[in-house]
C-alpha cells in the first residue's frame, strides 16, 4: 500500500511539473474587479505586456467592475483553477469587505490563493492651512486636548481610509468626529474651504492640492519612510506599530496547481523589477513589492484578522 501511495505521489509530482513547463499554452485572462484607470487596472496593464512577451501568450485584461469589486472577485472564484484565469485583488475586496458587508459572494481565505503581491500604497492625512496644528504630533496633541472636536472627512463609513484613521486614533489615544463623503473630490473641497479640519485619502490624488499650498500634509500611513519620497512624515514614528498600507496583488482560484502559481510568481516579480516597469509603478505613487506566493497568502490572512479587529473595536455594523 505504501509503495502505491509513493508511486501515485511521484506521478502527481511529475504531472504537475510537466503542466507548469507547458504553461501557458493559450491566452491568460486577468480579471480586474474595478473600472479602467483604477490602480489594480493600471498595474495589470503595466505588467501585462512583459508577461505576454516572456511567457509567449497574451495576458488579456478584463474589467468586471461593480459592487465594490465583488462582481469581479465572484467571477474569479468560479473560474477554473487551471492558471488561465487570474485576477488582481486588493485590501478593499479581500480583507475589508468581508467585515463591512453582511454577506459577500466569496470567502477570501478559502476561495483564492495568493500569486504575487505587486505593490503597496499609502494614504495621506491633510488639513486646512489654518488648522490649529501643523504636524502629526501637534494634531494628536490637539485632538487629545479637544476630545471629539477633530473632524475627519473620508470616502465613506467603513472604507479603508476611515478604518485607517480609526486605528490611528485608537493606538494614539484620541477621539475624532468622522464625516463620511461619497467621493475624494468633495473631501478636498471641504478641507480647502474649512468645512472640516482634516481629510484622509490617496496621497497621489491629494498631492496637487498639497503642492499648491491649499492643503497641509499632516502625515502618511506607510509603516516606514517612503523609499522615493523620504521627506514625507509618517505616523508610525509617533505611533510605533502603526501600519495601514493599501495593497494590490495577483490571486488565482483556490486549487490552482502550485507549480503554475510559482511560475507566475517568478515571472511577475521579474517583470516588476525591470527598470521601465518599475519606473511606471513607482512614478504613480506605488511601492513595488517582491515577495513569494506563500508570503502573500499569509499576508492576506494577517490583514484579514487586522481589519476584522478594527471593525469590531469601533462597533461598526456590517451593511
Amino acid at each position: 500500500m505504501k509503495t502505491w501511495k509513493l508511486i501515485v505521489a511521484l506521478l502527481s509530482s511529475v504531472a504537475g511539473l510537466a503542466c507548469a513547463q507547458s504553461y501557458p499554452n493559450k491566452p491568460v485572462r486577468v480579471i480586474i474587479p474595478y473600472p479602467p484607470g483604477e490602480a489594480a487596472d493600471f498595474i495589470a496593464r503595466v505588467i501585462g505586456p512583459t508577461l505576454s512577451e516572456r511567457m509567449g501568450q497574451q495576458f488579456v485584461v478584463e474589467n468586471r467592475a461593480g459592487a465594490s469589486g465583488q462582481i469581479g472577485m465572484e467571477l474569479l472564484k468560479n473560474s477554473p483553477a487551471d492558471g488561465y484565469t487570474i485576477g488582481i485583488g486588493q485590501g478593499g475586496n479581500l480583507v475589508v469587505a468581508p467585515h463591512t458587508y453582511k454577506k459577500i459572494p466569496y470567502d477570501p481565505l478559502k476561495d483564492f490563493t495568493g500569486v504575487a503581491l505587486n505593490a503597496t500604497n499609502y494614504l495621506a492625512v491633510v488639513a486646512h492651512p489654518t488648522a490649529p496644528f501643523k504636524s502629526a504630533a501637534e494634531m494628536i496633541k490637539w485632538a487629545k486636548a479637544n476630545p471629539g472636536k477633530l473632524t475627519l472627512a473620508s470616502n465613506g463609513e467603513g472604507g479603508y481610509p476611515h478604518l485607517a484613521f480609526e486605528l490611528l486614533a485608537s493606538m494614539a489615544g484620541f477621539k475624532f468626529l468622522h464625516v463620511p463623503y461619497k467621493g475624494a473630490t468633495q473631501i478636498s473641497t471641504d478641507v480647502i474651504s474649512g468645512q472640516v479640519l482634516t481629510g484622509i485619502g490617496s496621497f497621489t490624488g491629494m498631492s496637487p492640492q498639497i503642492n499648491a499650498g491649499r492643503m497641509r500634509l499632516i502625515g502618511v500611513t506607510n509603516h516606514q519612510r517612503v523609499p522615493n519620497n523620504k521627506d514625507l512624515p509618517i505616523f508610525s514614528e509617533l505611533v510605533p506599530g502603526y501600519d495601514m498600507r493599501g495593497w494590490f496583488g495577483y490571486v488565482a482560484p483556490a486549487g490552482t496547481p502550485r507549480d503554475i502559481v510559482q511560475k507566475l510568481n517568478a515571472e511577475i516579480n521579474r517583470a516588476m523589477q525591470l527598470p521601465e516597469v518599475n519606473a511606471k509603478l513607482t512614478g504613480s505613487g506605488l511601492i513595488v513589492v517582491n515577495e513569494s506566493a506563500d508570503y502573500y497568502t499569509e499576508f492576506i490572512k494577517t490583514e484579514y484578522a487586522k481589519y476584522g479587529k478594527i471593525v469590531r473595536d469601533i462597533g461598526l455594523q456590517p451593511q
